[in-house]
């Protein structure tokens, strides 16, 4: 009865490389866009117990292997798109709302410190469950509170202290299977002239030291303490080695780049194990991947 009730799209063997930021991988045995929130609760409800769930926002921190994924993968990005200015004044986004938008809806009114989130690519949901950051900032710095759901299509509301929160890391304390459906923020007051002029100054140095115009998934490795995997990357002679079609960005060590859209979800995860076994050897650094890869070797 539930089932018939669905307003979103299902679909079967889903081509994830359609849905992630590299352009490359294996499909995912269902897919689920729901029409929003409610019709979400509403089709977690009618998964068998145990079912693998992925959520997927803008696919730029993700890598599905070559035999895909054996689980319901689902889409939220324009389907949990709601944001909106609380009456406290905060700041109410979905886990499908582009974070760049989360930065200029709070340029618009008028408020300071999110300009950072212009720098993500990705969604409001991704950067809760990475902690995701740029220079200098981090999501969670910013978050009151947050919206998750259960397999059960129950929503709670939970507090920051919930959570172990650290350097792209978040997890939480207590055993519950729950994912992010949006999030309150609270940022300073300011201007929006100046928060508009922070977006753009951020928005160009990241043009200028990024491959932003060849399929890449964002920093690979996290930055180990004191230093920055990039560094690393570029003095071991790394940039430029190649793995199948994939390589590591001239332009930026800690990017490893699709530039001929011929690479496999194999090759590019074969160059992060290449590049993380060299900087171990040569400089006695372990890089941990910042990359979420999922799914059955092919």
């Amino acid at each position: 009865m539930a089932a018939s009730l669905l307003r979103g799209k299902l679909a079967q063997d889903t081509p994830m490389e359609k849905h992630v930021s590299w352009r490359a991988g294996g499909s995912a045995d269902t897919s689920y866009t729901p029409a929003d929130l409610s019709d979400l609760a509403l089709f977690l409800r009618t998964l068998p117990a145990g079912e693998p769930v992925l959520c997927v926002g803008l696919g730029s921190n993700l890598l599905v292997r070559d035999g895909g994924y054996r689980g319901t993968v689902i889409f939220l990005h324009a389907a949990l798109d709601v944001i909106r200015r609380e009456t406290d004044g905060s700041i109410y986004a979905q886990a499908g709302v582009a974070s760049p938008k989360v930065a200029r809806f709070a340029a618009t009114h008028a408020l300071s410190g999110a300009e950072f989130l212009a720098g993500i690519p990705g969604t409001v949901g991704g950067a809760l469950a990475m902690n995701a950051g740029c220079y200098g900032s981090e999501t969670w710095e910013r978050v009151e509170r947050v919206h998750t759901i259960d397999r059960q299509g129950e929503l709670h509301e939970r507090l920051p202290a919930e959570f172990d929160i650290g350097y792209r890391h978040v997890a939480p304390h207590a055993e519950h299977e729950e994912w992010f459906a949006g999030a309150w923020f609270r940022f300073a007051p300011g201007e929006e002239a100046a928060a508009r002029d922070g977006i753009k100054q951020l928005l160009t140095k990241r043009i200028a030291a990024q491959p932003l115009q060849l399929p890449n998934a964002g920093s690979v490795f996290r930055n180990p303490p004191g230093d920055h995997a990039a560094r690393l990357i570029e003095a071991c002679g790394l940039k430029g080695s190649r793995f199948g079609g994939a390589s590591v960005s001239e332009k930026h060590a800690n990017f490893i780049v699709n530039p001929e859209l011929k690479a496999s979800a194999k090759d590019i995860e074969s160059l992060i194990e290449q590049v993380r076994a060299t900087v171990l050897r040569e400089t006695g650094v372990a890089l941990v991947p910042e990359v979420r890869i999922v799914g059955d070797e092919s």
